[in-house]
């Protein structure tokens, strides 16, 4: 059981680390790409030189999601955690499959993979000990107030692609955080 919880952060850790990584790639190489004005979905846009390191990356983080809630439903009891888990990850594969161009439903796939990715933080808690686990919570309520504003319109001085950032970066956060806590354990 101690060995599907390591391979479990093992997936988590790398999957988010790669995307972090091949997502600043994909940023650098965006002509004109701000982080304040442009949508992270834009760097998956078919038209963008970014599109084909952005898409496989985060097809690759929703398929690490996916096969890590496999190993983890052996030390998982929470349900809520394991399904929001999945389908974070099945989200994450459709922003990869169905990048920007393809209208709403693009729209549809980045809304599952960033409400159920909050639900998925804080629905963690039952799987970690403290203190990750107030941080956790933390993360992904930060997570789905950002996404309730994003969702209003409201950027907060950020820009649209900043406050998008506010939903993202928590969730890489605490993937990265809990995929090392699973590791260690």
């Amino acid at each position: 059981m101690k060995q599907s919880g390591k391979v479990a952060g093992a997936l988590l850790f790398v999957g988010t680390a790669q995307f972090i990584l091949f997502m600043l790639i994909a940023e650098c190489i965006y002509p004109g790409y701000s982080v304040s004005r442009n949508y992270i979905s834009d760097l998956g846009r078919l038209d963008a030189i970014s599109a084909p390191v952005f898409n496989i990356s985060v097809f690759v983080l929703g398929l690490t999601f996916v096969a890590s809630a496999y190993f983890l439903r052996r030390i998982a009891s929470s349900r809520v955690f394991l399904i929001s888990l999945i389908l974070c990850g099945i989200g994450a594969m459709g922003v990869g499959v169905f990048p920007e161009n393809f209208g709403t439903l693009h729209s549809i796939v980045s809304f599952i993979t960033f409400f159920f990715g909050a639900i998925s933080a804080i629905a963690s808690y039952k799987v970690q000990k403290p203190p990750l686990y107030y941080f956790a919570v933390i993360l992904g309520l930060t997570s789905l107030v950002a996404l309730v504003l994003f969702v209003m319109d409201v950027d907060l001085g950020l820009g649209l692609g900043g406050m998008e950032r506010m939903i993202v970066y928590p969730l890489l956060s605490w993937t990265m955080g809990f995929g090392g806590y699973l590791m260690k354990e």
